[in-house]
């Protein structure tokens, strides 16, 4: 069996744990091409139960035992110390010997993030993996790179982002030609500071192959202006969590306005399903992939369920069955002839 059609699943990880990967592998089965197989990484007498409920499944996986699990609230130094041998690192170690096209896994963010680093390497000279964050919109969603993995960032490393997220974009999405704007104080071209100008140069050259917008401001992120924003991980912290709180807030004002008398409380009944539609929008993608190893890693939130880890590991296929890599290489080989002045 090729490895670009074999994924490695940390089965124990995230809060419900084989629960919710085994079954969301079996659900993922019904919309996946019949060649994928999975290499699942965990306890063989906790997995076994759960995979005996679906034969399918069963046929197309293997269990690679181990009882060693890395704990949601281990400190990312502590797992990189003391977590050879678990399921996640055993995931990870399948991408690197080629067994596997990518590794899917529901553990700590800051865990899986060091551990990638340390077993698969970074294939572009960044500190960290950026952090991925799809973006809700008016017209769809919005790839928001860096959330806060790489605070200081020079232009090449903004440049780096654009070319991560464009292509990650492309697969994800399947936008032929994803817009790529930076994150600026205003749209104009005199705006900024040296290394977003710097960038903006660099994008706007032509020298890489990317359909480059311009800047953006905060105001756009919703309105689908471009595909993909780019910007440090400090502001893109901020950025995030502002959102974030925006829209907890929205929620808790629509969700008390709804139960405030008897009348509002019959609209929210004969609204359901309009409401079900909107918190659909508002709710991330749980799959965030992390971007720039020497292989693919994608990481499901910790309290995922068997939808949210199917609907992942739909991501993981989709990734490796595309040239996603390459196209990352070929930019970033146009990146460096254009940082030396080269012709492109």
């Amino acid at each position: 069996m090729a490895a670009s059609s074999v994924i490695a699943i940390d089965a124990m990880g995230g809060d419900l744990g084989v629960s919710a990967t085994v079954p969301g592998l079996a659900l993922a089965l019904k919309h996946l091409p019949g060649g994928v197989r999975f290499l699942l990484h965990g306890d063989q007498a906790v997995i076994g139960p759960e995979l005996s409920r679906s034969p399918e499944l069963a046929r197309r996986s293997e269990v690679r035992h181990t009882d060693k699990v890395i704990a949601s609230d281990e400190k990312p130094a502590s797992a990189v110390r003391r977590g050879k041998g678990a399921s996640m690192w055993n995931a990870l170690e399948s991408v690197k010997s080629g067994e596997a096209a990518a590794a899917v896994s529901c553990g700590s963010t800051g865990s899986l993030m060091a551990i990638a680093r340390l077993v698969l390497r970074m294939s572009v000279p960044m500190d960290r993996p950026p952090l991925v964050v799809p973006w809700p919109g008016l017209k769809g969603v919005t790839t928001f790179l860096d959330a806060g993995a790489n605070i200081d960032c020079d232009a090449e490393r903004l440049v780096e982002f654009a070319i991560l997220g464009e292509a990650y974009h492309r697969v994800a999405y399947g936008v032929e030609k994803p817009r790529v704007g930076i994150l600026n104080v205003g749209s104009e071209d005199m705006k900024g500071h040296d290394e977003v100008q710097q960038a903006h140069a660099l994008l706007r050259s032509g020298r890489l192959d990317i359909a480059y917008h311009g800047f953006v401001e905060g105001d756009d992120l919703s309105t689908n202006l471009v595909d993909v924003v780019v910007t440090d991980g400090f502001t893109g912290n901020v950025a995030l969590k502002t959102g974030e709180g925006a829209a907890r807030y929205i929620t808790e004002e629509l969700r008390a306005a709804l139960s405030s008398s008897i009348a509002a409380k019959i609209a929210a009944v004969l609204a359901r399903p309009a409401l079900r539609r909107f918190k659909a929008r508002i709710t991330p993608t749980p799959a965030a992939p992390l971007l720039g190893l020497n292989g693919l890693v994608i990481k499901c939130h910790g309290g995922a369920d068997a939808k949210d880890f199917g609907r992942s590991v739909g991501l993981a296929v989709d990734l490796a069955a595309s040239d996603f890599m390459s196209q990352i290489q070929r930019n970033m080989s146009r990146l460096g002839e254009a940082a030396m002045g080269d012709p492109a």
